[in-house]
């Protein structure tokens, strides 16, 4: 036995507001720990990689289910709430583009994160209209794959960064 459209809405809505603000909460973090030691900004930026995947783990998760019955989702709602959320995540990433060459993990985490998080509110707009049109599932398991990928590729980015960065802070104290 299924949910409800109407329950599973309200799913969707709670696992999207979980997953805003512990991203906000990591953009905290990066903040404060702009001001910490070499080696402990390093382990951050790996635990920084590891948040980067969950959201792709989570859209693998929902895929799957997804994969077998491709429900479309209600496009209004999701045209919407991928426009609003462009305007905050593209105004993020304008405000970190002039730092993304900046060494370091958090810096990196925080422009890919905002970045991808832009490049995925597009991709959720394009979806929600192609939906509109066709009443398929589909586009949305597609943009939920490809945003996957992007996360996987960004969390891979920062643990290399944070992996170069604990080294010359290794090499720093010899």
């Amino acid at each position: 036995m299924g949910m409800s459209p109407d329950a599973e809405d309200s799913s969707q809505l709670r696992r999207a507001v979980l997953l805003v603000a512990a991203l906000n909460l990591a953009y905290l973090l990066i903040f404060v720990a702009l001001g910490w030691s070499a080696s402990r900004r390093a382990l951050l930026g790996k635990v920084l990689a590891g948040i980067l995947l969950v959201p792709g783990l989570a859209t693998l998760w929902t895929a799957w289910d997804k994969f077998w019955l491709p429900l479309p989702p209600a496009p209004i709602p999701l045209t919407l709430t991928g426009a609003g959320a462009l305007v905050v995540n593209l105004t993020c990433a304008l405000i970190l583009v002039r730092y993304r060459r900046h060494s370091g993990s958090l810096t990196r985490a925080a422009f890919l994160s905002a970045r991808n998080d832009a490049f995925a509110n597009i991709a959720i707009i394009a979806a929600g209209l192609v939906t509109a049109a066709s009443l398929s599932g589909w586009p949305d398991l597609i943009v939920g794959l490809a945003i996957a990928a992007i996360n996987a590729d960004a969390a891979r980015e920062v643990y290399s960064a944070a992996q170069k960065e604990r080294r010359a802070a290794i090499g720093e104290r010899a």
